[in-house]
This record gives structure tokens, sequence and C-alpha cells, in this order.
């Protein structure tokens, strides 16, 4: 059953399940849908109040699951367009001319994508190629990045926690609704268009999910720990929200 309640000027839609369970809970996904799971005598009256009681931990929890959600506009990878790198801005530049006469020289075809300045210069004969070389710009990039900050992370945080039992294993995926995630056996997900953040974004990023090592949800054990692994986290949460909303 999917219904929901009014809070306020906030409408929190809910999907709602009977079993065979001695209490109500309330779970918020990462999806920010709510699940509500109820013993199967309960009154909708009774689920619809305790749904209100809790409705500012919801809203908090929603907004909390908000920094996996990458927004980053859509580009038409054209030249005299920005594109981020590291938190900072750099313009499109894409150059034919340039690679043509290299080309014609050397009797080979030659393509690159490098960092001049300002400018993020792609060099190409094919303007429909543009994308494609951007993207695997980005990709190769962030492995080389992400590996070289989440590395020495990784090996000081299990020292620090005693977790002798997770072995390093870091890989990227291109995650539409989340920044990162850690499965039960230690290994990091990285969503690549974090490289398009600052390195204190990612560093944020990588302790949340080292974090998950210890304490699996969001209990105030789990933002107790990330405090103390870093102290400005939420200083980074936000600029990332904001850098690419």
């Amino acid at each position: 059953m999917t219904s929901a309640i009014q809070f306020g000027s906030k409408q929190i839609d809910f999907h709602l399940e009977y079993s065979d369970r001695k209490s109500l809970g309330i779970t918020v996904k990462p999806d920010l849908s709510v699940l509500v799971k109820a013993p199967v005598d309960t009154s909708l009256e009774k689920v619809l109040e305790k749904l209100r009681k809790k409705a500012p931990w919801i809203i908090r929890q929603q907004s909390f699951f908000l920094y996996f959600y990458p927004k980053t506009p859509a580009r038409k990878f054209i030249s005299g367009e920005t594109h981020l790198y590291l938190g900072r801005q750099y313009r499109l530049k894409v150059n034919s001319e340039k690679l043509k006469v290299r080309s014609e020289r050397l009797k080979i075809k030659n393509e690159e994508v490098k960092l001049r300045g300002k400018f993020l210069e792609i060099c190409t004969h094919d303007s429909s190629k543009v994308k494609e070389l951007v993207e695997t710009w980005y990709l190769t990039k962030a492995k080389d990045k992400f590996q070289m900050m989440a590395k020495p992370m990784f090996e000081e945080f299990v020292k620090t926690h005693n977790l002798s039992l997770f072995t390093f294993h870091l890989s990227l995926r291109n995650m539409s609704t989340r920044w990162g995630s850690c499965t039960p056996k230690g290994k990091i997900i990285l969503n690549p268009e974090l490289i398009k953040a600052p390195k204190g974004c990612i560093e944020y990023v990588i302790i949340h999910e080292l974090c998950h090592l210890v304490h699996h949800d969001h209990t105030q054990k789990f933002i107790d720990l990330q405090t103390k692994e870093m102290k400005d986290w939420e200083k980074w949460k936000m600029k990332l929200e904001k850098l690419l909303a």
C-alpha cells in the first residue's frame, strides 16, 4: 500500500507493508523512499500517527541521503563549455587544426585530452568523439587519483580500528543515485563523477564509506565516528552538494 502524509510544506510519501512482527518500523532508504512495516493488526490511524511523530527524523534522513545524488547538468561537449576537475572549472577547447597538421606530418591518427592552463583541450578530427574522449580522460584520472588517495586512508583506518580482516579493494562504478558505497566484505566503490569535486569532498566520501566498515547504518554512532575521523566533514558534504548541484 502506498500513501502519503503532509508535514508542513512537505509531503512524505510512504509504502506500507503488513507482516508478522511485533512492532512498527520506519526505514528511509538511500533512494529517499520511506518504507513502513507494521504488525498485521495495526490500524492505519496508528501508522499515520507514528509517521507524523517521526516526520522530522524522516526529512533529516532524506536530506542526509541527498548528498549521494550526482546532479551535474548535462553537457554538450562543445568549445567554450565549462567542465570541473578536482573542484576547478576548465573551459573546453576542441582543437582539430593542431591535430590535422600533426597527423599529416606523422602520418598517424593521434587524439588526446590535456589540461593546458585554464583549458581542457581536446584534439580530434571527429567532433562526435569529444564526449567519449573527455569521459575516458575523466575515468583514467579518477582511477589514478582515487587509488592514490584511498589506499593510505584505508590502511590507516583499519589499523586504528583493528580491522585486519579487511583488505584494500577499490573499484569505480557509474551510479546515478550514489557517490559511493561499501560492501559487507569491505570493498569501497566510488562514483567516477567524484573526480570533478575538490580533494576534501573526495576524502569525505571515502571516509564516509570507511566508517561503514564499523557501522553499517547511519546511526548516531556512525555520525560520531565520521566526526572523529573528519571533524569538518559537514563542510565538505555541503560543498559537494552545492558544487555538483
